[in-house]
């Protein structure tokens, strides 16, 4: 029987690169003001999280915690699959990509057209969560 390990400092370093790529991804010389603009906000409007940012922040962090566990465990499984004895920086990339195309951004597609909300708002969502996806993967790879 396989056994599968939790690379916590993989874990950590992966949510850490994730959420300063979306930071960066998603910030207000960016994506945020065309972002914004598909949503149908005016510049004017200013995004008011009032007494939930905490809580919106945490919730964030957790999800990315569990998008780099299971990142972490698919790697081992590609390993196992594929006879690896590591998995290379560009492996983990590319499941990190697939996944992000496959599992974040394919779903997403239906709730933005069936919320009438576009597909640059799809597009715009789903490339920030394709490139936090890919990042996990390329820095899991070291830690698998």
């Amino acid at each position: 029987m396989t056994t599968v390990t939790v690379p916590f400092l993989g874990i950590a370093l992966a949510v850490i690169v994730a959420f300063f790529a979306n930071y960066l991804y998603f910030g207000p010389r960016t994506m945020f003001p065309v972002w914004w603009r598909a949503i149908g906000k005016s510049p004017d409007e200013q995004p008011d999280l009032g007494n939930s940012a905490g809580m919106s922040f945490g919730l964030v962090f957790l999800a990315s915690v569990v998008q780099a566990l299971l990142m972490s465990w698919v790697l081992q499984a590609v390993a196992k699959l594929y006879d690896l004895t590591d998995v290379s920086l560009v492996t983990g990339a590319l499941v990190g990509l697939a996944i992000g195309v496959g599992f974040a951004a394919a779903p997403a597609l239906g709730h933005r057209l069936f919320g009438a909300q576009g597909l640059t708002v799809w597009l715009i969502e789903s490339g920030g969560d394709i490139l936090s996806l890919t990042l996990m993967g390329a820095v899991l790879s070291f830690f698998v």
